[in-house]
């Protein structure tokens, strides 16, 4: 842990000044669109009739691309710091490389999750005409709840979990492995293994509260915990489990 944290330290330059300003501002612009809890509670109380009340503009109003860039903006601020060691190793090897470009890996990487957010909002507007989002993205069904929660924990046991998890942890070898194909084939194939890690994770956001800020500061803490050899091999099963756990307590409770 502490070699993380000097690590972290030597992060200096203007590409890393540069990529710490992109995750302020998604954050920034997060907090700025986040709705306080009292709105929530509120929202829970009246029904979507309170922000057709206050002419709050809903997904369907509001359009695929608005929900889009909620999504990008959440993808951005919450899964980029999670790639901070794989992008300090990645700078560390481009000191031997000058064609190592490192806003072309980071590039690469945010595309994948450029394609996410799509996927995302796509299946949030579905939802959303469905019945089983609220306007702001929340759950309005135990069952949909449930089922989110049972998916992400079984999938913390999956193989494919496990696969992603062990090529994030070791960065330095799937650089190694990859490195002739250049920075953004690099980028992309490191948002692609984060995406295997992360997505069930990610979709609990319609559990937790689409733009809720403690929801979204306590998963980003969870993935980037988990993508820690040290730390995250002692996490993933036991929050499967948590997850697992919760999901049933909710079914049970609709039967």
């Amino acid at each position: 842990m502490s070699a993380l944290v000097q690590r972290i330290g030597a992060m200096r330059g203007v590409h890393w000044l540069a990529l710490f300003a992109l995750i302020l501002a998604a954050w920034g612009a997060l907090y700025a669109m986040a709705l306080p809890e009292e709105l929530r509670a509120a929202q829970r109380i009246y029904g979507a009739e309170f922000w057709k009340s206050l002419c709050t503009v809903t997904p369907d109003a509001a359009g695929f691309a608005r929900v889009v860039l909620m999504w990008v903006l959440m993808s951005a601020a919450m899964m980029a710091p999670t790639a901070l060691p794989a992008f300090a190793t990645y700078d560390d090897l481009s000191k031997q490389a000058p064609d190592a470009r490192f806003p072309r890996l980071v590039g690469g990487y945010l595309v994948v999750w450029l394609g996410f957010s799509l996927v995302a909002a796509g299946l949030q507007m579905v939802l959303f005409q469905a019945g089983m989002l609220s306007p702001i993205g929340d759950s309005l069904s135990p069952i949909l709840s449930a089922g989110l929660l049972l998916g992400a924990g079984l999938y913390q046991f999956s193989p494919l979990k496990e696969a992603c998890l062990s090529k994030c942890r070791m960065p330095l070898t799937f650089f190694m492995q990859h490195w002739d194909e250049g920075p953004f084939r690099n980028g992309l194939r490191l948002g692609a293994v984060c995406l295997g890690c992360c997505w069930a994770l990610m979709l609990l956001a319609f559990v937790g509260g689409v733009m809720n800020i403690a929801f979204m500061g306590l998963a980003t803490l969870l993935m980037a915990l988990e993508k820690l050899p040290d730390i995250g091999r002692w996490l993933t099963k036991p929050l499967g489990a948590a997850l697992i756990g919760t999901g049933l307590w909710l079914a049970l409770g609709v039967i």
